[in-house]
């Protein structure tokens, strides 16, 4: 009889519920890490890569703290926002509109909004004389301008944009938008109740008015949609796509909307049943309502960064790990492109140009971009008729572009020879690169980047 050994004995084939533990954890690492190496241009690798690139982005920034700072923060600002609210509103003598208006904005904190306007009234009566009016008007406008630059500060922390406005932009924008905004607010009322009796006045059946009803909520929902895509496009000192803007605008919309149901069937049984708080309960309940406001509003523009740049994130691993010479290689071919392109008389091309047509990663694109500008070997350069896009071409005659000289530029740049006593340490090492650098600028000097042949795009 055959004695049975290990190398004798066959392996049991894996069961169903192994190979789907094998092809569960395979599609987990394809979503994770490998949709960043897919090349295909398919919409659902898209779809996924937005959705990897925005629990990333909402987890590393930490989204939760920043809508907690947030939150203390609008809490802060609450009671001289709606003191400016209502001045404006006594001035144009619509402030019972507009407070009519705030319920049914906020249906879920109707007690929070009553304490908080009889507080202003309070306040606004004691101050509508003398020289404390200018004074609390000046304070008013202040904070309400440092609560919206919190607001782009935390926007401009999760699109990486290291700049904001100037004071005087904030000055200007805010308070444009502060004074505009209450006038705005009136006439989207009036359009709603305009649109309500008119369609009333026209049916005249019945059976119309759920029709009726489900258009203007139809109408209400974009309105809130239209909110959110305006915030995302406004606040941000960043170019923001309008088609990526209002898919994350619809997207907080409606959590926003669901919100606001969830806390008014959700208060309705809280006041019933909950006395702990007794007459403060509303407290604790606005706290958490505006957190979770904060969270939508911020996860949305996470949506939005990472829509928009999705593409940046490709081989994001590969370019990370890139070897020297493979990076040299993708210098030269970037010099060369734009070198061809200058020759020809074609546009400069941007960055995103040579990320699209070349498939270029976009993070290799701009740290070579920024080290070729650098050197002095590519200029950036206004595009014609577009505004904040930026091109590239050589910063020389091309005549004096050949690989060596782009070689000596960018690896030459920087500090050296600030070893003490190095090369008398070090004789023979100094030798062999000065032999390496001759026998290079001999092979590359007469190399022209204009008569390397490359595949032309038509961008």
């Amino acid at each position: 009889m055959e004695k049975l050994t290990d190398d004798n004995i066959t392996p049991k084939a894996p069961g169903r519920i192994g190979r789907l533990v094998d092809k569960a954890i395979g599609l987990w690492d394809y979503v994770t890490t490998g949709i960043w190496s897919d090349t295909r241009r398919k919409w659902w690798i898209n779809v996924l890569r937005t959705v990897n690139l925005s629990v990333n982005s909402f987890l590393n920034r930490d989204i939760q703290t920043q809508a907690c700072a947030m939150t203390y923060r609008t809490m802060l600002a609450v009671v001289p926002a709606l003191a400016l609210l209502l001045a404006i509103g006594r001035g144009f003598g619509i402030s019972q509109v507009l407070q009519d208006e705030l319920y049914q904005l906020f249906p879920a904190q109707r007690v929070a909004i009553k304490y908080s306007i009889n507080f202003v009234d309070s306040y606004l009566n004691q101050t509508s004389e003398g020289i404390f009016l200018g004074v609390g008007l000046v304070f008013l406008l202040w904070t309400m301008i440092s609560l919206l630059g919190n607001v782009e500060d935390t926007f401009n922390y999760i699109w990486g944009q290291k700049n904001g406005r100037s004071i005087w932009r904030k000055i200007t924008d805010y308070t444009a938008m502060m004074l505009i905004l209450p006038i705005l607010m009136i006439c989207a009322s009036g359009i709603s109740l305009m649109l309500s009796s008119t369609l009333n006045a026209i049916f005249h059946f019945s059976f119309m008015t759920p029709l009726i009803s489900a258009f203007l909520e139809g109408a209400s929902v974009l309105v809130t949609w239209l909110f959110f895509t305006a915030v995302y496009i406004l606040i941000p000192n960043a170019r923001v796509k309008f088609k990526n803007a209002f898919i994350s605008g619809a997207l907080a919309g409606t959590g926003f909307l669901v919100l606001q149901w969830l806390f008014v069937t959700g208060t309705l049984y809280v006041t019933r049943y909950n006395a702990i708080y007794g007459s403060f309960a509303f407290l604790p309940l606005l706290l958490l309502w505006l957190q979770l406001v904060w969270v939508i509003c911020l996860a949305g523009a996470v949506v939005c960064y990472s829509s928009q740049n999705v593409f940046a994130f490709s081989l994001e691993r590969e370019v990370a790990n890139i070897s020297p010479q493979y990076e040299a290689k993708v210098v030269l071919a970037i010099a060369t492109v734009i070198t061809h392109r200058f020759i020809q008389g074609q546009p400069a091309p941007t960055a995103r140009d040579l990320m699209n047509y070349y498939d270029l990663p976009a993070r290799l694109v701009t740290d070579i971009t920024d080290r070729l500008c650098a050197a002095g070997i590519v200029s950036r350069v206004m595009i014609a008729g577009e505004k904040d896009v930026w091109g590239f071409q050589p910063a020389l005659e091309p005549s004096r572009l050949t690989v060596g000289f782009l070689t000596r530029k960018l690896y030459t740049e920087g500090k050296k020879d600030f070893i003490p006593n190095f090369r008398k340490n070090f004789q023979g090492v100094s030798a062999v690169f000065s032999k390496i650098e001759t026998n290079f600028a001999e092979l590359t000097d007469s190399t022209l980047l204009s008569d390397i042949p490359i595949q032309e795009k038509n961008i």
